[in-house]
């Protein structure tokens, strides 16, 4: 492999000075944690016999006299979500495959897990990004118990996959591997969906006929085929050594989707009895698999939640990370795939095209990635440059390593990258900072100077929209979306709006400091901007009728207002919401929310 990229070595070690402290006060807590509460050591006879009650004999027996992996399975299965639908027969696969080793395996909680896709525009999605915490917390609760010596993770999608880590870090003393669901197959194409949406947003198509279509993409069990929160989140375990190699991907009716579950058991089992002792998730997960994960997200264009989630990862393992360090991976990793919303494939191309193993390898070629880094099939990348399969014996195998992209329009060499830079940009200005996501946006959007339009929801846009008032050059000023005011929904709603005006010509853009997520889409979005309005940031004076300049390719997001002008200014009132559906139950995580930039958390890992 090529040697490490200077700008990707000077970012880790930035990131690991910085973490010093924190990171040392981690793996000293995990450690201890191993030392002083080995995994039912301590428990007395009827802890145990509370634990085992509902086991069989067989299992009373092995878990009774501790000479055999107890295996904890934490799972986000429900039958709503069609991406965690397949995962109803997973427990009892796990268990099968564990009493063939002469092990056993308890599902020791289940975590809530909602569909941003059914919440979408509605109240429900104002308990979106606080989920991911609640998921954290639901996880440190099944494992509480300190009966498992490994543990499964069985979740797919947007804040679960996120929620799950972090809470699986906090038990990071132990060995534990995620198991994917796979996307579903093809439906739709997401262009001609994303055509309907428009034609709808116009009045051009009824309800019925954009159901069709709807229900023409999410057709069957399985992830969403869009490249949105979900399908990165399956990128980023890949990356940070918590999947095995080629896991992603694979659809659920495949048969090597079973086959790779098993693989996954027996594997966590090796890890567990290893020669050397146990390989815990805190070695692992680690500033330079953190880097690997950063990569490939700003390598595929994926979902800008990820600037929330990989934060708040990274300080459940003591690690800081910051926007900066991700604007500086962008300016030197290239941009290698296409899928929607920054292309017209969709994550089935993407694996067929070569996928993980043909992304892995290119990375490696061009140094972009950490070799040193541990993973759940061992140390270094080389395993992850192949792709699993069901050879001719039919044994479970991989590839040898994939060097070539079956699709160049979905998957390009390091050589010949769509874009010499990733996908992601930091705007700093006057307005504080923000991200936004330019994989999908034609350069000749990436600036825009206009009066701004100050709104206070997307309702009020689309009202605007409606009466016709949005004809013009602007940017859509959209405010109180953070987390501490309304627990930070994604704004979808705008996104077909903003797209019918840009097609007739009209410059537009959005500066918010809500999300738009993994579908941000053609029109420029300067998102999660910090500090948020509630927190007295400079969005919260904004008037409409003021100049904003947007430069993605500066980093460039300003008022052209002086200080003195723009601080004299009173800051507006939050508007006054109702709390039905569950929402006035999560007053205290608004209260207690950090910034954007540190993540979106609730949590205070340094107390």
């Amino acid at each position: 492999m090529s040697e490490l990229n200077a700008t990707v070595k000077r970012v880790t070690d930035r990131i690991t000075e910085r973490s010093r402290q924190a990171r040392e006060a981690y793996l000293q807590l995990m450690h201890a944690t191993r030392r002083d509460h080995p995994p039912r050591k301590q428990l007395s006879c009827g802890n145990l016999a509370h634990a085992f009650a509902a086991c069989n004999t067989q299992d009373k027996s092995l878990i009774a006299a501790d000479s055999a992996p107890n295996l904890g399975i934490i799972t986000a299965y429900n039958d709503m979500l069609s991406a965690h639908q397949p995962y109803k027969d997973y427990p009892d696969q796990i268990k099968t495959v564990a009493h063939s080793l002469g092990a056993t395996a308890q599902v020791a909680g289940g975590v809530p897990a909602m569909c941003d896709g059914v919440t979408q525009g509605q109240p429900g999605m104002e308990l979106s990004l606080f989920s991911r915490d609640v998921v954290a917390m639901a996880t440190a609760v099944g494992l509480s118990h300190n009966m498992f010596d490994g543990n499964l993770f069985l979740g797919v999608c947007d804040k679960i996959v996120p929620g799950l880590l972090i809470g699986a870090l906090s038990f990071g003393h132990l060995p534990g591997m995620f198991i994917p669901a796979g996307p579903m197959p093809s439906g739709i194409s997401n262009k001609e969906k994303a055509a309907q949406r428009q034609k709808y947003a116009a009045g051009e198509i009824n309800d019925a006929q954009l159901l069709a279509v709807e229900s023409a993409s999410y057709h069957s069990p399985g992830t969403c085929t869009f490249y949105g929160t979900a399908n990165t989140n399956q990128l980023m375990m890949e990356f940070l050594g918590l999947h095995l190699p080629g896991a992603s991907f694979v659809n659920p009716d495949d048969p090597l989707r079973p086959r790779l579950t098993e693989m996954a058991v027996k594997q966590l089992i090796s890890n567990i009895q290893s020669a050397s002792g146990p390989v815990p998730l805190c070695e692992t997960v680690t500033e330079k698999s953190l880097v690997n994960a950063v990569v490939g997200l700003l390598a595929t264009g994926g979902s800008t939640n990820h600037t929330l989630h990989l934060v708040a990862i990274a300080e459940a393992a003591g690690i800081q990370l910051t926007w900066q360090d991700m604007d500086e991976l962008s300016s030197v990793v290239p941009l290698l795939a296409r899928i929607y919303p920054n292309g017209q494939a969709d994550i089935n191309h993407f694996h067929h095209a070569g996928g993980m193993a043909y992304l892995f390898g290119q990375l490696r070629s061009a140094g972009l990635l950490h070799e040193d880094v541990r993973n759940i099939v061992g140390a270094g990348l080389d395993a992850y440059e192949r792709e699993p399969e069901i050879s001719n014996s039919g044994e479970m195998a991989w590839s040898q390593p994939v060097r070539e992209s079956r699709d160049h329009s979905v998957l390009a060499p390091i050589t010949q990258p769509f874009s010499a830079n990733g996908g992601l940009r930091l705007l700093t200005g006057n307005l504080g900072q923000a991200v936004i996501k330019i994989s999908a946006v034609a350069r000749e959007h990436w600036q825009l100077e206009a009066p701004c339009i100050v709104f206070e929801s997307q309702e009020e846009l689309k009202e605007a929209f409606n009466r016709g008032e949005l004809e013009q050059d602007f940017v859509a000023v959209v405010r109180f979306q953070g987390p501490a005011a309304n627990g930070m929904p994604e704004l979808h709603k705008m996104t077909p709006l903003l797209g019918v005006l840009q097609d007739k010509g009209f410059k537009v853009a959005l500066v918010t400091d809500g999300r738009m997520s993994g579908a941000s889409g053609k029109v420029p979005a300067a998102i999660h901007l910090s500090p948020e309005a509630s927190y007295g940031g400079p969005i919260s004076r904004l008037q409409t009728g003021d100049i904003i300049t947007l430069d993605a390719g500066a980093g460039l997001l300003q008022v052209q207002l002086s200080e003195e002008a723009l601080g004299a200014r009173d800051s507006a009132v939050a508007p006054t919401e109702s709390l039905s559906l569950g929402r006035k139950l999560f007053g205290n995580l608004r209260r207690s929310v950090s910034t954007a930039d540190l993540g979106g958390s609730t949590f205070l890992f340094d107390k």
